[in-house]
């Protein structure tokens, strides 16, 4: 399908990672406009027209120190909802990262479920398609929409990584149950890359009224190199209780691949912890919290490439499966 009829639009706050995701499509940023209003109000509208167009709209929705993620997802709603009132063919948004899809269930009685009333935001003002990255439970965001999703995940990008090394051994570790399918995926992924094997293993984690426990590790890790697998990096209590148990086992050391680093205060006893040898995240979220300290410790990989691929392939209605997405 011919990119005649598409245009890419970035909202503030995801400026920069748009520009890199357009770079790699090889069109410039469709242009909009967005006024702040003295009494907190504001208004965005495109000022390009869009009416019969495949309209892409990329926001990242977690916390900055200039925005919220309430005020961003505010923000890409009324955005939206202005895209289809100005005839836009379909609007798809893709939001790296998807703010509220951690409260996907009730947890206690009467809580709210969350990222079920964030769907039926989308919907309401007339959003077509639902792209996020490595959303914390795919198929509680599946069932949470009524319109299409599709639940990218950042494997291929650790996985190119992980074939830039020369180790001779390797295990992915799930750092809790929950995590076993996220695990799942990019060790069936690295296995097809390296064309060996590769074990797996989990550690175990128990969470009651915010106390975190749980000592059992299962696998073998014993002089591999563990690749801790996980969605999100908020203090990092998880990871270092899992790199602490691959230690224990005997891994010959321990890499963290996480796709969002939140990197809330208390992170970076968890980036300097002895028993992490290094961190890799994506630009999905910017690392503004990090000291400099703490970054010698952590990699970045760009997202912007497999974001780009996932547009071009959506708008043209082509498969999705190598990128891992089922």
């Amino acid at each position: 399908m011919s990119d005649q009829g598409i245009r890419l639009f970035a909202l503030h706050g995801t400026d920069k990672l748009g520009m890199a995701v357009a770079a790699a499509l090889g069109r410039p940023l469709a242009a909009h406009e967005h006024r702040e209003f003295d009494d907190g109000e504001h208004k965005g509208r495109p000022l390009e027209a869009v009416r019969g167009s495949h309209v892409f709209v990329l926001h990242s929705l977690h916390g900055e120190p200039e925005q919220s993620p309430n005020d961003k997802l505010c923000r890409l709603l009324f955005f939206v909802g202005a895209l289809k009132d100005c005839g836009a063919g379909s609007v798809t948004v893709v939001a790296p990262y998807l703010c509220y899809a951690r409260k996907d269930r009730r947890t206690k009685p009467q809580d709210p479920v969350t990222m079920r009333y964030v769907a039926s935001l989308f919907e309401a003002v007339g959003t077509d398609t639902v792209v996020t990255l490595d959303v914390h439970n795919p198929a509680a965001f599946e069932n949470a929409f009524r319109c299409p999703t599709v639940a990218l995940t950042a494997a291929p990008l650790f996985i190119d990584y992980v074939k830039t090394l020369a180790d001779d051994k390797y295990c992915v570790v799930s750092p809790d149950p929950g995590g076993t399918k996220r695990a799942d995926v990019f060790h069936e992924g690295l296995e097809t890359a390296l064309a060996r094997p590769v074990g797996k293993a989990f550690a175990e984690k128990r969470r009651s009224a915010g106390v975190v426990t749980g000592e059992l590790f299962v696998g073998d890790v014993d002089g591999a190199t563990a690749l801790i697998i996980d969605d999100i990096i908020v203090t990092g209590g998880t990871l270092v209780r899992a790199a602490r148990a691959a230690r224990r086992a005997g891994a010959k050391r321990v890499l963290a691949l996480v796709t969002h680093g939140l990197f809330m205060p208390g992170v970076e006893r968890t980036i300097m912890d002895p028993a992490i040898d290094r961190i890799l995240v994506t630009d999905a979220i910017s690392s503004f919290q990090l000291s400099d300290a703490a970054r010698t410790k952590v990699d970045i990989l760009p997202v912007a490439p497999l974001l780009a691929e996932a547009v071009r392939r959506l708008h043209g209605g082509d498969s999705l499966t190598d990128l891992l997405v089922f």
